[in-house]
C-alpha cells in the first residue's frame, strides 16, 4: 500500500474507554492506528481522582500496549506514543512522529481528557490552577496538535478531526455534585474545545478539512465503573463504547458526512438511528 492509499488515524486518549474503542474499531475498519495517552503497560498508578478531597492512584484497567495488541491483530499497523496533554512537547513529539513515519494522516480523534482533580469539585474548591490545568488538557492541547496536523491535511488535499465533546459544554449540570453533577473545571474546559469545530469547518472546509463535534453522552468506560459511583455515576446507566466508534467510522466512510461538517453529533441517538450497533437497544 502506497503512502497515497493507505488510510491512517491518531487517536488520543486510547488507552481505554472510547478511544480504545475507536482505535480497535478503525482497525477493524483497515486504518494503520497510532495511539497517544499515559499509561504504556497494564497497571501504572498515576493519580486519577476527579476530587482535590482525596487521592486515588489505584490502577485503571488499560494501556496503549494492550490496544496495539488489538490493532494488530486486526492485521494493521499500529504506532504507540506516550504523551501528556499537559507537556506541549510530547504532544508535538507524537504528532511530528506520525507525520515523519507514515507521511499522512486521514483522520485526528481528539478523545483524551485531563484525568485528575477538579472534575467533582465546587468552583470554591477548585483553585485557579486546577482550573488551567483543566483548560490546557482539554481545550489548549487539542490545538497544539491542530497546528501540526491541520497543514499537513491541507497539504495531502483533505483530512478530517473528530472532537470528543460532552454535554457539559453545553451548560450547567442538572443537578450538584454527588447526585448526578459535576465541576465547572470541566463544562468550562469542554465548553472551550466544544467551540473548534465550526471553526476548522469555516475556515478550511475549502481544502477539504472537515471536523465534527460527537458528543457520546453517558459511556460505560473501565474508569466510570472504578472511580465515579461515589458521585452519582455507574457504569450500567451509560452506553458501550462502541456506540462512539461506530459513529466515528460513519463519519469516514458515510457519502451523507460532508453535510455536517462543523456540527454537533449527539452520538447515542444518531447511532441507534441509523441501527450502527446492531444488538444495542439504544440511549437509556
Amino acid at each position: 500500500m502506497t503512502d497515497s492509499t493507505r488510510r491512517t488515524a491518531f487517536v488520543t486518549g486510547a488507552s481505554r474507554g472510547i478511544g480504545k474503542a475507536i482505535a480497535v474499531r478503525l482497525a477493524e475498519a483497515g486504518y494503520d492506528v497510532a495511539i497517544t495517552a499515559r499509561t504504556v503497560t497494564e497497571g501504572e498508578r498515576r493519580e486519577h481522582s476527579s476530587s482535590l478531597a482525596r487521592s486515588d492512584t489505584s490502577p485503571l484497567p488499560g494501556s496503549l500496549s494492550t490496544t496495539a495488541d488489538l490493532i494488530r491483530a486486526h492485521g494493521r499497523q499500529a504506532l504507540v506514543l506516550p504523551a501528556d496533554l499537559l507537556d506541549r512537547a510530547s504532544l508535538g513529539a507524537a504528532a511530528t512522529t506520525v507525520l515523519e513515519r507514515w507521511k499522512r494522516v486521514d483522520l485526528v480523534v481528539h478523545n483524551a481528557r485531563f484525568i485528575g482533580p477538579g472534575h467533582m469539585d465546587s468552583l470554591l474548591d477548585t483553585p485557579v490552577e486546577v482550573l488551567e490545568k483543566h483548560v490546557q488538557g482539554n481545550a489548549i492541547a487539542p490545538l497544539i496538535l491542530n497546528r501540526y496536523f491541520l497543514p499537513a491535511m491541507i497539504a495531502q488535499g483533505g483530512g478530517t478531526f473528530v472532537n470528543i465533546t460532552s454535554a457539559a459544554a453545553l451548560g450547567p449540570p442538572p443537578k450538584p455534585i454527588g447526585e448526578g453533577g459535576w465541576g465547572l473545571s470541566y463544562s468550562i474546559s469542554k465548553a472551550a474545545f466544544h467551540s473548534v469545530a465550526g471553526f476548522i469547518a469555516l475556515e478550511h472546509g475549502k481544502d477539504n478539512v472537515r471536523c465534527f463535534n460527537v458528543q457520546p453522552g453517558f459511556i460505560a468506560t473501565e474508569r466510570i465503573a472504578q472511580d465515579m459511583a461515589g458521585f452519582g455515576f455507574t457504569s450500567n446507566m451509560g452506553a458501550p463504547p462502541q456506540v462512539i466508534a461506530e459513529v466515528v467510522l460513519w463519519l469516514m466512510t458515510s457519502p451523507e458526512a460532508d453535510a455536517l461538517n462543523g456540527q454537533n453529533i449527539r452520538a447515542q441517538p444518531f447511532c441507534h438511528e441509523r441501527g450502527l450497533l446492531p444488538g444495542w437497544e439504544g440511549p437509556a
